[in-house]
């Protein structure tokens, strides 16, 4: 999911090199909400990774 949210970041920094805002802007837009529901899921992965490690060494 990072490797597609770095494409539409480099997809949104050509773009707007090129002088299309609208299209840089919505690729941006998209890259944001992905790096940001990678990062939602990576905690909740890391938090049930650490609640499952404890339960199996008690």
């Amino acid at each position: 999911m990072l490797k597609l949210a770095l494409f539409f970041l480099v997809i949104s920094l050509i773009a707007g090199l090129f002088g299309f805002g609208g299209i840089s802007t919505a690729a941006a837009g998209m890259a944001k909400i992905l790096f940001f529901i990678a990062i939602i899921l990576f905690v909740v992965f890391l938090v049930v990774a650490l609640l499952a490690g404890r339960a199996i060494t008690k």
